[in-house]
């Protein structure tokens, strides 16, 4: 089944340049008489060059990281890994963010990981950080001027019945809602299916009057009958719409009370799944960035499956970017912990045998 909000969008499912060519050539000039020197020309200062086998700068962090990255024939994996046994950790999301230029290194602690790479890249110090730009404004009235945020045919490509309902329902503008963190806690019974979910999110205004939000969440298609949302704490439900046919329901989420700007609150609701096959994975699709997620299975002792592993992929998209094998562990459940988890899809699928 799947879930989303239209600040971040979730879903639960059941089971360099060209080189330029050379100009013609200039008249050669008369050289300088021997007792006087040419003046100097004004002009920015040089850039170091490059280790030997490594691209010099393109004009840009984002570019410069990318053609050193492709002239390395690291993959963001190893690159993780090899930072990661430098003390720096890194996520292969961020770097492949970084590279992309969807977003710059900030914090000392990335910092700390840019002149790292400058090594293990082998560019010459400060190749990299010397092209990074100010910082970001910060602070909650720069929030929503400064959050991507995704529309609903990017996280969800193709869904024109939950267009459609967003448009009823007059869905909320994106970007009203900060999320600050998301707890996802997904339960599989001893049949291997899907039964229940608890969700609990902590969220921030951006700006002022918020009382409300859509959540969204979708059966699989082996199921029989919509998700069906209850035990709303600190809100109250307000308009639901079903489409039996398609496995999808979309409910009006009233808050506790309107938040002012910079106010926050804490919101949980329980999701009760329609019976279908077994289950396979369980994932949410952001369409905004979320500073904290984490994502928990849980599985009955009587029925625990043979391979578990953590996905990532862009937005929209149907290929993994990343993965990472996870272990079950004696409480019979497994977790991914997302700091800063930027716009996409993450999730957790397993295999039974």
């Amino acid at each position: 089944m799947a879930a989303q909000q239209p600040q971040d969008s979730a879903r639960l499912r059941l089971v360099g340049s060209h080189p330029e060519r050379p100009g013609p050539s200039a008249p050669a000039q008369p050289a300088p008489p021997a007792d006087r020197a040419p003046a100097p020309t004004p002009g920015p200062a040089p850039v170091p060059a490059p280790s030997p086998g490594r691209p010099a700068p393109a004009g840009g962090f984002a570019d410069t990281l990318h053609l050193a990255i492709e002239a390395s024939g690291l993959s963001l994996d190893r690159i993780r890994a090899a930072l990661a046994q430098r003390g720096v950790r890194v996520s292969v999301t961020t770097l492949s963010y970084w590279r992309r230029g969807r977003s710059q290194p900030e914090r000392a602690s990335s910092l700390r990981a840019v002149h790292l790479l400058e090594e293990l890249l082998g560019l010459p110090h400060s190749a990299l950080s010397a092209l990074l730009g100010p910082p970001r404004p910060r602070g909650r009235w720069a929030a929503a001027a400064n959050t991507c945020h995704l529309g609903l045919e990017d996280v969800w490509p193709g869904e024109q019945e939950l267009a459609s309902i967003f448009a009823e329902l007059d869905a909320p503008p994106a970007g009203e809602l900060e999320r600050l963190s998301i707890h996802d806690s997904y339960y599989v019974d001893a049949e291997r299916r899907g039964n229940l979910l608890r969700m609990r999110q902590v969220v921030r205004a951006t700006v002022g009057g918020v009382g409300r939000c859509l959540v969204v969440h979708k059966a699989d298609e082996e199921a029989t009958g919509c998700p069906e949302i209850t035990s709303v704490r600190h809100g109250r439900l307000g308009r639901v719409r079903r489409r039996p046919e398609e496995g999808l329901t979309v409910a009006e989420l009233m808050l506790d009370r309107p938040l002012g700007l910079g106010d926050s609150t804490v919101f949980e609701y329980e999701v009760e799944i329609p019976p279908g096959g077994p289950t396979l994975e369980y994932s949410r699709r952001f369409a905004t960035p979320v500073r904290e997620y984490v994502l928990q299975v849980h599985f009955d002792p009587a029925s625990v499956p043979a391979h578990c592993e953590r996905y990532d992929r862009e937005p929209g998209a149907d290929v993994d970017h990343r993965r990472e094998q996870l272990w079950i562990g004696a409480s019979a459940s497994a977790h991914v912990l997302a700091p800063d988890q930027q716009p996409g899809h993450i999730g957790i699928r397993w295999e039974w045998s």
